[in-house]
């Protein structure tokens, strides 16, 4: 099976699917927002310390892994802890990515839907009230039929990358879109700035302010740290089977790292500026998307263009994301039940597809399999996967490498490919423990609150 295996033609292009798998539609609206509310450049420091021990580490694990056993997830326990419970977590990895992939290719139809209406001119009509905005959002996402034209032409698009290959697919289109992604950002950055009041959105985003650095936000920037570059759902350990033994995973990590928040800071930028610009409100979340932006880019010069390339820059980011998530499924039934690549991408793009319907569904479509919850099922999955598969099947990657796997194993493998194979032992027990400590807590401080009705912190 190995020496079928596809592999990724270089190392510049590893390293951009790699990072597109990492960047996605939270790396556009969660980190601004995340960090303009709690602290700017200080939040910043925590977050960049966060993802340096706790989310290098487990980006490491899943590429050493990946690479050792040529194998995605599931195979991949298996061949290094045979005849043992630890292929469960690989188990857990891919229905991860499945559950993700349901509701956020319901979002990137979203995505398309404000391409089409900004391209259109659909914008003009909400310049400077964010309430008219939000009401035609809401009616589009509660609607039946509508999100789910663009769900599926969204999930064409995932299904389209990953029929092609490793290379054909993910590796091209990645090369192509995270070089745009980056170009359109800093060009929606220097508009930003350029704009009268610009400034303060830098100001808002960048300015250390530690008195509003709390216990709550420290947590909150440990957790970022983690799910921000898609840990815990195998997409990293596929990608890192993909790859020979010339490739230095150290280095390559860092630059998944680098980039993953580099695109954050900038969308920062691109967001805040133009926000404050124009006297908007910066403290919308997620709405600020879909309901705030929209009703600001009719106020700039040429504001159909500059509307239509944020959104457009947006659906990129998303589909880099998913395509890596489609692919975690995808490996599993080319390696673990033989099915070749067509097959297993078209027959469970397509189960996700339906799956995610019943998610457009719950938000108003009149069927809500989670309503005895009393939340919808978009929530549903929502929630579970962030907040507990997710950072279980990352903390389990930690302490199979520390438990079952071995550190000097781990050591032998990733040394293959750097030039300077001196890693201290201890160093990589202690970071790996840290992650493995980190991830705990935040689960644990997840579960103690929905007993007790208050968390430990947060």
């Amino acid at each position: 099976m190995a020496e079928k295996r596809e592999h990724w033609g270089s190392r510049i292009g590893f390293i951009l699917a790699a990072s597109g798998s990492a960047v996605g539609i939270g790396n556009i609206w969660k980190y601004p927002h995340m960090a303009g509310q709690n602290g700017g450049a200080a939040f910043t420091l925590v977050y960049l310390a966060c993802i340096l021990i706790v989310g290098l580490s487990i980006v490491i694990a899943e590429f050493v892994i990946g690479r050792k056993t040529q194998l995605s997830p599931v195979g991949a326990f298996e061949k290094l802890a045979p005849g043992s419970s630890w292929k469960y977590v690989g188990y857990l990895g891919v229905a991860s990515a499945f559950v993700i992939l349901s509701f956020y290719g319901v979002v990137g139809g979203w995505i398309i839907k404000y391409i089409v209406v900004s391209i259109t001119g659909g914008f003009n009509g909400l310049a400077g009230d964010p309430e008219v905005a939000g009401n035609v959002f809401n009616t589009f996402t509660t609607a039946t039929w509508s999100p789910i034209i663009y769900q599926v032409l969204f999930m064409g698009f995932c299904i389209w990358v990953i029929v092609n290959g490793v290379k054909g697919g993910i590796e091209k289109w990645s090369t192509i879109m995270m070089p745009l992604i980056v170009v359109l950002l800093v060009v929606l950055a220097i508009r930003g700035i350029t704009l009268p009041g610009g400034m303060k959105g830098i100001s808002f985003l960048f300015n250390p302010r530690f008195e509003d650095l709390t216990a709550s936000s420290i947590v909150l920037a440990l957790g970022h740290s983690f799910f921000t570059v898609s840990l815990g759902m195998g997409t990293m350990m596929t990608y890192g089977s993909y790859l020979d033994k010339k490739q230095n995973l150290l280095n390559s990590a860092l630059w998944v790292l680098f980039l993953d928040t580099a695109i954050a800071m900038l969308a920062g930028v691109a967001i805040f500026t133009t926000v404050f610009a124009l006297g908007a409100n910066p403290a919308e979340g997620p709405g600020l998307i879909f309901v705030v932006l929209p009703s600001v880019f009719p106020q700039l010069a040429a504001g159909t263009l500059w509307g239509t390339l944020f959104f457009v820059l947006l659906f990129m980011a998303a589909l880099t994301s998913a395509i890596s998530i489609l692919e975690v499924v995808t490996a599993y039934f080319i390696d673990q039940k033989g099915w070749s690549r067509k097959k297993a991408t078209i027959q469970f793009g397509a189960v996700i597809t339906i799956v995610g319907m019943f998610c457009s569904f719950s938000l108003g479509g009149g069927v809500n399999i989670t309503e005895f919850l009393g939340i919808s099922f978009f929530d549903a999955v929502d929630y579970l996967s962030s907040k507990y598969m997710l950072p279980l099947g990352g903390m389990f990657t930690a302490v199979f490498v520390l438990k079952r796997w071995g550190i000097p194993n781990f050591i032998e493998e990733l040394t293959s490919g750097m030039e300077d194979s001196n890693l201290s032992s201890s160093l990589i027990r202690s970071l790996l423990t840290i992650a493995a400590g980190v991830v705990a807590f935040i689960i644990f401080n997840e579960i103690y609150s929905k007993i007790v009705g208050v968390a430990l912190i947060g």
